[in-house]
């Protein structure tokens, strides 16, 4: 479709690739999330390899959706850092394993926050309607109120904490899989002349 003579920008995240590297994270979200409800007694070492290796490869589709999308648009930097931060925040669990129960617990806290503050600026940069980006601002806002209540609740067992997690990762994972099919699907609205 043209606008005034000029073709079109398809928006950042609506690139065919960009939005199978969405499905994929979501799938990765899905299963990260079933795997901490299936074997909740996993150790705290395991849970941080776990946690390490989730944040670690979803930071790393992070980076790599943001470069595809950059050519479309100029909010292509919001999930590039989001993606910096779980690349980082996984690096750091690999190489301390040892981390104490609460220091994870605050590293997944901060790392929530982060992710749903980066979701909830992405959805509501003004790149499409708002009624267009409901998944993500959802995604952005369970990603912080996990946040809030892991920093609010550092005593709560690790077994609660598991539990927390799996289904905070199975809910993101279905959300960003709906959010892939959003951005799939082709935008109704025309544009409009003044």
């Amino acid at each position: 479709m043209q606008r005034w003579g000029r073709p079109a920008q398809q928006d950042s995240f609506t690139a065919p690739q960009s939005t199978i590297w969405m499905a994929i994270r979501g799938i990765i979200a899905i299963l990260f999330g079933i795997a901490a409800l299936v074997w909740p007694g996993l150790t705290l070492f395991i849970l941080i390899y776990l946690f390490a290796a989730y944040v670690l490869v979803d930071g790393i589709f992070a980076v790599i959706a943001s470069f595809q999308g950059r050519r479309y648009t100029r909010y292509w930097w919001v999930i590039f850092i989001e993606g910096l931060i779980g690349i980082a925040i996984g690096i750091i669990a690999f190489s301390s394993p040892g981390l104490t129960a609460v220091a994870l617990l605050f590293l997944i806290a901060t790392w929530a926050i982060l992710t749903g503050i980066f979701e909830l600026i992405n959805a509501f940069s003004g790149r499409r309607p708002a009624e267009s980006e409901w998944a993500m601002g959802i995604a952005g806002a369970l990603s912080i109120v996990l946040g809030i209540l892991l920093f609010a609740q550092p005593g709560a067992g690790l077994l609660t904490i598991v539990w927390l997690i799996g289904i905070y990762a199975i809910v993101w994972g279905l959300v960003l899989i709906a959010r892939s099919f959003q951005r799939r699907a082709p935008s109704t609205g025309t544009p409009s002349r003044v």
